[in-house]
């Protein structure tokens, strides 16, 4: 009697993956977003301030395939170690590609392609910017996909492009806020730039901790972002919520920049914009 072969099948259901190149949201919060490591999308319910809400573009759902029938591509061949050796740039000594290359095991092409912002860099050079624009440079897909790698992430190669959308969009809304306190110094508002950002998940801001002792739900990331105003570097806290959400609604993103209260001046400046505020 012929032995009849066993056969089987296999269905694959990735996870959300998260995100993030050199900023926003911490490791402890994968369950709850989208985004991690730099780039804050909650798929929980939370409360946050009225002020900046800003649509998820997620609305339609889970950006993942979890089709179990999908094509799987042959794995991308990451190039030579030693391809890339002479490609240095002047501006930082860094290899052009070094942060480009596609990483082992990744079976999808990316994009290397990087969108300049509107945020005004200011007279310095970190190794992840390239110098070539007189603006912050937001990373590459295959950038972000590298980093995430890099912090211990299983990202979807086909979820990056959405990934890093959102990312770009909260950065461009904090600089909207930032720009917003920085027109109480109209005589310096021209030479506002960002010197430089740091993300500080796990430290609450006063403003973020007496928020939570009146039951509102505590940000799920903080950024603090330096601001040169003109020569002189002023601190902003930005802090990131999750709102409330409906079914089949937008999922909300609220921001919550302003200055640190690190000087008279800075608390000068939080009293006379909540005044405007009241008043206006």
């Amino acid at each position: 009697k012929k032995k009849k072969k066993k056969t089987s099948t296999t269905a694959c259901c990735k996870t959300d993956s998260h995100i993030m190149a050199e900023c926003p949201v911490s490791p402890e919060n994968r369950s709850r977003h989208l985004l991690a490591g730099g780039c804050p999308v909650p798929h929980g319910q939370r409360e946050a301030p009225a002020e900046a809400a800003a649509p998820h573009p997620l609305a339609g759902g889970c950006p993942v395939q979890h089709s179990p029938t999908a094509p799987v591509a042959a794995p991308v061949a990451a190039p030579a170690a030693d391809s890339c050796a002479a490609d240095i740039n002047p501006l930082n000594n860094m290899r052009v590609e070094e942060r480009q290359r596609p990483a082992p095991g990744q079976r999808v092409p990316l994009h290397t392609d990087r969108v300049k912002s509107s945020i005004p860099r200011a007279d310095v050079l970190p190794p992840h910017q390239s110098g070539e624009s007189a603006t912050w440079e937001y990373p590459s897909e295959q950038m972000f996909y590298n980093a995430m790698l890099r912090k211990g992430w299983k990202p979807e190669e086909r979820d990056m492009s959405v990934i890093v959308g959102i990312h770009n969009a909260v950065n461009e809304r904090s600089w909207k806020q930032v720009l917003e306190w920085e027109k109480l110094h109209s005589d310096t508002f021209e030479q506002v730039k960002l010197k430089k950002f740091m993300g500080r998940p796990k430290d609450l801001s006063p403003k973020a901790r007496v928020r939570s002792w009146l039951g509102y739900s505590l940000p799920f990331d903080r950024h603090d972002w330096i601001v040169d105003r003109a020569g002189k570097e002023v601190r902003y806290v930005v802090d990131f919520y999750g709102g409330q959400t409906d079914d089949g609604k937008p999922i909300p993103m609220f921001v919550d920049a302003r200055p640190a209260i690190d000087s008279v001046e800075s608390l000068v400046d939080r009293v006379r914009m909540n005044f405007r505020k009241i008043f206006s």
